[in-house]
């Protein structure tokens, strides 16, 4: 008798973050811990996953603090261009969107051409894919 099979998780992009920026974000992480505790261990997560490089072996085409990039919400058929920044420089009106956010922290260490699944604070889920990241 066959098992029933359990509906399966898209597979998540590979990420690849820097040493430097390893060291930064967990201590970021350590800091959200009482202010947020999920967040923090969803950064954790995330950057136990990661390829870590030495900052002159991280590419230009990954997603990094400081970098302007353009992603595509497949789901609404929308591009926006926005700059991944600690969350004392976040501005989303001014298109800065915190690491300390879900879609921050799902976005960090993406290359161009990755696509992942992106849940929303109200449950709506979005596919994203990273179109050119510039630094």
């Amino acid at each position: 008798m066959p098992v029933p099979s359990q509906p399966r998780r898209p597979r998540r992009p590979k990420i690849v973050i820097s040493s430097k920026r390893l060291t930064e974000l967990e201590s970021l992480s350590e800091k959200f811990v009482r202010r947020d505790p999920e967040l923090a261990e969803q950064l954790i997560e995330e950057l136990g996953r990661a390829r870590i490089v030495t900052p002159s072996r991280l590419r230009p085409d990954v997603v990094d603090l400081g970098r302007q990039f353009t992603y595509r919400d497949e789901s609404a058929g929308k591009d926006h261009s926005v700059t991944l920044v600690l969350p004392q420089d976040a501005d989303i009106s001014n298109g800065r969107i915190s690491v300390m956010t879900p879609i921050g922290i799902a976005l960090i260490g993406l290359a161009e051409g990755a696509m992942f699944h992106w849940e929303t604070r109200n449950g709506h889920r979005r596919e994203l894919k990273i179109l050119k990241v510039c630094q």
